[in-house]
């Protein structure tokens, strides 16, 4: 018998304020064509004043709990992916915990930035197959407003706030890729690339939070290589190839790096599920959302095969392999 990670539910939260590229362009020196020729964002959504990523984490792991029909003191891991926490410590889980599970669990967050959603995906399967957990609840939650540069329209423009949330149990396979759940994960770093995406700022650095800079030229080459490769290794491991594939969730960076990674696969860029048109970049966030989007709209369904992958700033990147 083979332990799987199966997804029981999915959840997601967006803010209420909407941004536009219009909006924008009344701000910096840009516009909704040159916005969308060179990323396909249309728009995002921004947190209000006092709202945290733990509120958009809590919001989001309460639906995905009620699509699950599990209640949240039945959950014995909790882990947040997130690069904007509420505060340098302690971890945004802790909040989430104390809202929504039992004392006692494990709860803390993994910070891989836009890749955070599949090194956590990694991690919970890692604990139920241990058999350390049976019962896992996994966020991805940013408010990444907070560490724009609003005057540099080279950044600011790319990303937006919310959070997605999956919930999983522990359940009996066969041990071949017929079985739902988590059929492989790949995680890969290279910090030789640390100042491609990054933010000039921290604690032990200059003790303030910073603002998110990046050579978006560069980002794009590496992403397109890396992110073909983290799908290329999954498939393979699994002895598949991208025409077994039912949908694609990449991270929602930019459309034509997605449009770019598909090309490389040959893969129908119809089985590539793309919500970054309407929530920009939301980084550790993004796989989520785009993942509860195909649930909600009926394309993703039980016993489909989905392929998940990302890269984020480090570099950081990885692959993910489910049959929901």
């Amino acid at each position: 018998m083979t332990v799987r990670t199966v997804i029981r539910g999915v959840g997601s939260y967006l803010p209420e304020r909407v941004v536009s590229n219009a909006e924008l362009a009344t701000r910096v020196d840009t516009s909704d064509e040159w916005i969308v020729e060179r990323s396909g964002i249309r728009q995002r959504y921004v947190a209000a004043d006092g709202q945290l990523t733990s509120d958009l984490a809590i919001a989001a792991a309460r639906k995905a709990l009620a699509a699950a029909g599990i209640d949240g003191q039945a959950v014995d891991l909790l882990v947040v992916a997130t690069a904007t926490p509420d505060q340098t410590f302690p971890a945004t889980a802790a909040k989430v915990q104390a809202a929504l599970c039992r004392p006692g669990i494990p709860s803390f967050d993994v910070q891989a930035v836009c890749s955070g959603f599949v090194y956590g995906l990694a991690v919970i399967d890692n604990f139920i197959k241990a058999g350390q957990a049976k019962t896992a609840l996994l966020i991805g939650a940013e408010t990444f407003s907070r560490i724009l540069d609003w005057n540099d329209r080279t950044t600011c423009v790319l990303f937006g706030d919310g959070a997605g949330a999956i919930v999983v149990t522990a359940e009996a396979g066969e041990g071949t890729t017929a079985d739902r759940g988590i059929l492989s994960t790949h995680l890969h770093s290279d910090g030789r690339q640390h100042d491609m995406l990054y933010v000039d700022g921290g604690p032990s650095s200059t003790q303030t939070t910073g603002h998110v800079r990046m050579k978006g030229k560069e980002v794009f080459r590496h992403a397109v290589v890396n992110l073909a490769e983290a799908v290329r290794e999954a498939l393979d491991a699994n002895k598949l190839t991208a025409a077994d594939l039912d949908w694609l969730v990449p991270h929602q960076a930019n459309k034509r790096i997605l449009d770019s990674t598909a090309q490389k696969l040959g893969l129908d860029p119809s089985k590539v599920i793309v919500t970054v048109d309407q929530h920009a970049n939301t980084s550790a966030a993004s796989i989520p959302l785009a993942l509860d989007a195909g649930v909600r709209d009926g394309r993703i369904k039980p016993g489909q095969l989905v392929l998940m992958e990302a890269m984020g700033g480090g570099f950081t990147w990885g692959s993910a392999l489910v049959r929901m």
